[in-house]
């Protein structure tokens, strides 16, 4: 073989080793977003560090980050669509800010944020009814946003001192919230009210008589009732059978009970829960979960009996709370101690912790 024919030779099998390895690697590349698609589960659980301005998305069963969004400047509470593709995020910022940061969970990236002004000061999220609805502690109100026609369609002043938590009914029909250094609870009422003056459209004539069944028509009207509880009460939760509305005291430690259909304080529980930040609920409605910020400790209280049963330490500070849908675990955002603390409800113990800086507000997060 002589030198012409040895170096054709050779760029041959150097193109061929070349394509051979550019089709390797596509294959990894392939191979390797299969497996990601693939572990990223349906049901998620979603964290928010306050420290890196992140969402975290997180897999509940092997406990590992799955990917981290950027989210706006001060981001508290975190809450997903129905559906489970979009998280929505409010920027607090103290009452001063007024954004709600938008995720695509599918896609793992940031969307365009909401500019919630004159809204100033979202905090509170939740999602019902088809719709995002927030308070609004900077304007002393609460809103609520449409993600079907991208606009903001209704909001309703509480005239309280920071509106700052929020719990809305399946059906859209009763908003409550916390004000916290107004020391009480709203509860917002849609209900239809007699009309305060002519019905619209045509009327008949003055002095004809109306036509049959002619009666002038119902109107809707939010009516709001305020429900004096414990001072600095911040985090709350309605049980799971919609009688009864739990909030925690951070001043006095002491927990208020409210009926909600006779909207008034039943029993008020020297629960000692100072610096209490966020309660909840397990989805049996049997306890009832509260941490505090001042003392890192996971109070949990027997429901029926207002008994405490168990106090867990997390760590130096415990805030959000969020609650396994089979009342198994509790995932507990630690933020000064910058994880997730993972409880067993079952042992009553911590049983592992998800680091996530100034870990605070969780949600879930469940495709349909």
């Amino acid at each position: 073989m002589n030198k012409t024919t040895r170096n054709l030779a050779f760029k041959t099998a150097k193109s061929s080793l070349s394509k051979l390895f550019t089709l390797s690697f596509l294959l990894i590349v392939f191979i390797a977003a299969r497996c990601k698609a693939q572990s990223t589960p349906s049901r998620t659980l979603l964290a928010l560090s306050k420290s890196d301005h992140t969402l975290s998305v997180i897999d509940p069963v092997t406990l590992k980050v799955i990917a981290s969004v950027p989210v706006g400047s001060d981001p508290h509470e975190v809450i997903a669509s129905a559906d489970g593709k979009t998280a929505y995020v409010s920027i607090y910022g103290g009452g001063s800010l007024h954004e709600l940061s938008v995720i695509d969970l599918v896609a793992q990236k940031a969307l365009p944020a909401l500019d919630t002004r004159p809204l100033m000061g979202p905090h509170g999220l939740t999602f019902a009814a088809g719709k995002v609805w927030f308070s609004a502690e900077g304007a002393k109100a609460v809103g609520r946003y449409d993600p079907a026609t991208g606009k903001f369609d209704w909001a309703m002043g509480t005239g309280q001192d920071r509106t700052h938590m929020i719990y809305v009914t399946a059906d859209g029909k009763q908003v409550y919230t916390t004000n916290v250094n107004s020391a009480t609870v709203s509860i917002l009422t849609d209900s239809p009210s007699k009309p305060a003056g002519p019905p619209p459209g045509p009327t008949p004539p003055a002095g004809a008589t109306p036509p049959p069944g002619f009666a002038p028509p119902a109107r809707q009207e939010w009516v709001q009732t305020v429900i004096p509880v414990a001072k600095g009460s911040e985090g709350f939760d309605v049980s799971p059978d919609g009688r009864e509305l739990w909030t925690a005291g951070a001043e006095d430690g002491n927990i208020s009970v409210i009926d909600v259909t006779a909207k008034k304080v039943t029993a008020t529980i020297d629960a000692k829960v100072v610096g209490a930040n966020r309660l909840q609920f397990t989805p049996d409605g049997k306890r009832v979960l509260v941490t505090s910020l001042r003392t890192g400790d996971l109070f949990i209280f027997d429901a029926a009996s207002h008994r405490e049963i168990k106090r867990i330490n997390t760590g130096r500070g415990a805030a959000g709370i969020l609650v396994d849908d089979d009342g198994s675990r509790a995932f507990i955002g630690c933020t000064s101690d910058n994880y997730v603390a993972v409880v067993d409800l079952e042992k009553l113990e911590v049983s592992g912790h998800i680091d996530i800086r100034g870990a605070d507000g969780l949600a879930w997060a469940v495709r349909r």
